[in-house]
């Protein structure tokens, strides 16, 4: 079923891309070197799991691929910034991303820092223009905006670096500092895939649909989490496109350093058997979610 799978995951992929570039040739007024940067990060080699899984939601739910692909393409903008900011000197400092050296390495500090804006900026303008009705709109960039804000991944990365884990209960704290900061990304895309799919249904239609969606979006968070955390202590660099073991040497608090790798495992199943849970309710048409939960559990990259 995994190999059957792939080619699709490919196709979807290639058309993510193939819009990215799209949006990127069509943004005027940009300086050359600038744009040069933005494309350096946006287009680089990338598994797009969050325009995936929008995309993915929006087909479970009835919808189509182009329906979401606006609102995708802003989450994988959304996302690329994250990573631009998050490997600054400031932060996490480092000089591998996707395989190739970051985006301040390869250009300079600067540069990256607006590159990020930019990427920013522009993913709000994709989903303001090539979306419709004006109330999926509203609703689109107001969840992204809590998703990406201090409430969600921006405050998640704020946790990570600098706050302090209790000791009466770190796992409940480490797992609220990653809901926040991982978690946050993944539930926008699965829930807004879903809502450009049934977005003028009545409420008492979209409910169900939609909270079955968030709760295996963020088990899904949790899970990929989690294994991140194992592969960054038992992965291999060149297959990940980035530096490992460096959390341990950063002192950061993760789920093998807290429980131990095979009580993270553990954890790291159960998130996938309650990913799957929250599919049941939505039949068939949800099996590619299943299939891309069965993935997380088991990437090496």
């Amino acid at each position: 079923m995994k190999t059957a799978w792939l080619p699709r995951w490919s196709e979807i992929v290639q058309r993510v891309e193939t819009r990215l570039r799209d949006y990127l040739v069509a943004a005027h007024g940009f300086p050359d070197r600038l744009r040069e940067a933005i494309s350096y990060s946006l287009l680089a080699p990338a598994k797009r799991l969050r325009p995936l899984l929008c995309l993915l939601a929006c087909e479970t739910c009835g919808g189509t691929i182009d329906l979401a692909m606006p609102v995708a393409c802003a989450l994988e903008m959304i996302h690329t910034y994250s990573l631009v900011h998050d490997d600054l000197p400031a932060m996490d400092d480092d000089d591998l991303r996707r395989g190739r050296p970051t985006c301040h390495k390869q250009f300079d500090e600067a540069t990256a820092i607006l590159v990020g804006d930019a990427l920013l900026t522009m993913a709000f303008q994709v989903a303001a223009q090539d979306l419709q009705p004006a109330e999926l709109v509203r609703d689109v960039v107001v969840d992204l905006a809590q998703a990406a804000g201090g409430a969600g991944m921006v405050g998640g990365q704020w946790a990570d670096l600098h706050g302090v884990i209790p000791a009466h209960d770190p796992l409940s704290a480490l797992e609220s500092i990653h809901r926040c900061k991982t978690g946050a990304m993944f539930r926008s895309s699965a829930y807004l895939g879903g809502l450009c799919a049934i977005h003028d249904r009545p409420d008492h239609e979209k409910e169900p649909i939609l909270s079955a969606l968030t709760r295996y979006a963020e088990a899904f968070g949790l899970g990929f989490q989690i294994q991140d955390d194992l592969l960054d202590v038992q992965g291999s660099e060149e297959l990940m496109g980035k530096r490992i073991h460096k959390d341990a040497e950063r002192g950061k608090l993760t789920y093998p350093g807290l429980l131990g790798q095979a009580a993270a495992k553990k954890r790291l199943a159960e998130a996938v058997k309650e990913a799957k849970h929250a599919l049941s309710q939505l039949g068939d048409s949800a099996i590619p979610l299943g299939m891309l939960v069965d993935w997380m559990a088991e990437r090496e990259t």
